[in-house]
């Protein structure tokens, strides 16, 4: 269903919207502690009514090269001199003065992405309990002594990279965000940030946030495209340690540059997540998980689950459910609070979104959606109906290729083997559902299926404690939990040998 709104009304609301993001910021690069401006600019737009929020500086190799610069400068002075203690200190006052400005962000968010209001307050909450995390965790790091003889005293020192590239996706700005400068900075790192040219907004903001916390320097973030800025920060020699999170395609690229100057990446890729619904399944639940876990964010989510694998016992009354439950979203303008389903964050991915609607239409039985939402006011925004297909075989392009939208495909199966089988028969190891009440298929699935999430009857929570990240091409290493906190240090052993104590 469309929340009603004419398309006067939706327009003066965004608008009025636009004017106050315009009034919290000229939205510059945020480089060695202060608003920087290279003469190029981005334009970010508004998705619900495809129409321009405001302009953004847009960082060539020269605003990177100072980007990297700063945080080295920070890094080898008035950061780098920070104790773990301190570190964490000053992550708890940004993170407290973020959350002064949550629906200052949230409003941010939702005219950069499209994502529902409620939603995107949700996720910079998210977001602030993710630095809360790291700031807590700072303080708790250690390294190893190693048992030897009586001549050595040996023990590993673990120490920060440097400066760090990292690289966030549209759908998720503010967590992603989060997400790298939270471990990073935790661990000791200097950051270099580029947010996505299509959600620029709230990442900027944030940095901005951050002045008179951190050392000019230690926060670092430089818009603009991947082809210009994404590539002059992976390219680049000063860049000790690299995290992306994007597709899969991109990944592979950031890898290669990786590889010219022989640095660490971490990846966080793509998915084609399957939810198994065993017989036993509570139906309501296991609905309700699998369709949080599509249409949430408009399905514009890495681990959205994509698949639905259902037994053939309870395929039809499943089936009725779902379709049911999908046509209950309220698609609307994502300023209301009651809108649960946003527009597509931009033209390209309704493009992409609606060519694969067409080849489910060719492949499947599409059994609701397929087309634009018909309230009043959604003409001009990139909005798509939750859309589902039944009679859906492993092997048709939408059950293998990530889609990256409300598009749902229903899989039967018949035993277990088989539903562990076509949930492993993806390129993808994201994420996965298992929706059962008996404890023993939980362990046994959660066992045999190569993913490197696992929920169980619930889509989510995401927390920050728990690692994040996937399998086969969906990625290498982790986000969030101490295992990011790893990944942005260094082991060194020292080896100190020790003579006779007689005097």
């Amino acid at each position: 269903m469309a929340a009603r709104k004419s398309i006067e009304q939706m327009h003066e609301s965004h608008w009025e919207a636009h004017e106050r993001v315009e009034a919290t910021s000229e939205f510059r690069a945020w480089i060695a502690g202060e608003a920087t401006e290279t003469g190029s600019t981005i334009e970010t737009r508004d998705p619900a009514i495809d129409y321009p929020v405001t302009e953004v500086t847009a960082c060539d190799e020269g605003a990177v090269d100072a980007a990297v610069d700063a945080g080295w400068e920070a890094y080898e002075g008035a950061w780098g001199a920070t104790d773990p203690a301190e570190r964490g200190r000053l992550l708890f006052e940004w993170a407290d003065r973020l959350r002064s400005h949550t629906d200052e962000l949230a409003l941010l968010e939702t005219v950069d992405t499209g994502k529902p209001i409620a939603h995107a307050r949700g996720e910079v909450e998210g977001a602030i309990d993710t630095l809360e995390y790291y700031a807590s965790l700072a303080r708790d790091q250690s390294g190893d002594q190693i048992q030897t003889g009586d001549d050595l005293h040996l023990y590993t020192r673990e120490e920060p990279y440097g400066v760090v590239g990292q690289i966030v996706p549209w759908n998720f700005p503010t967590w992603g965000a989060a997400w790298k400068f939270g471990p990073a900075l935790a661990a000791g790192n200097a950051c270099v940030l580029k947010p996505s040219a299509q959600s620029p907004l709230t990442a900027i903001r944030i940095a901005e946030l951050s002045a008179e916390v951190f050392p000019d320097g230690a926060i670092n973030v430089v818009p603009g495209t991947g082809a210009e800025t994404g590539a002059a920060l992976t390219d680049h020699a000063g860049v000790r340690k690299l995290s992306f999170t994007g597709s899969t395609t991109v990944g592979s690229t950031v890898m290669h540059d990786a590889a010219d100057t022989i640095t660490p990446v971490t990846l966080e890729l793509g998915g084609k997540s399957p939810f198994i619904v065993f017989p036993d399944a509570d139906l309501e639940k296991a609905v309700d998980a699998v369709a949080s876990g599509i249409f949430y964010a408009t399905g514009e989510i890495c681990d959205a689950f994509s698949r639905a694998l259902v037994h053939e016992d309870v395929i039809d009354e499943f089936t009725d459910r779902f379709v049911e439950t999908a046509e209950s979203y309220v698609i609307g303008d994502p300023l209301d609070e009651e809108t649960t389903l946003g527009p597509l964050t931009s033209r390209d991915q309704y493009e992409k979104v609606t060519e694969y609607i067409e080849i489910g239409k060719a492949e499947a039985t599409l059994l609701t959606g397929g087309g634009r939402p018909a309230g009043d006011g959604l003409e001009n925004g990139w909005y798509v109906e939750p859309t589902v297909f039944g009679d859906v075989t492993n092997d048709m392009r939408i059950a293998r290729e990530e889609i990256f939208g409300p598009v749902q495909t229903i899989i039967e199966f018949a035993t277990y083997e088989e539903a562990i089988e076509i949930a492993n028969d993806t390129e993808y190891g994201l994420a996965a559902g298992i929706g059962t009440e008996r404890t023993d298929l939980v362990h046994h699935a959660a066992a045999d299926i190569d993913a490197g999430l696992v929920y169980v009857n619930e889509y989510g929570p995401i927390r920050p404690e728990a690692p994040y990240g996937g399998f086969k091409d969906s990625g290498i290493g982790k986000d969030l939990g101490r295992e990011a906190l790893d990944h942005y240090r260094r082991t060194k052993s020292v080896y100190v040998n020790l003579g006779s104590p007689s005097l």
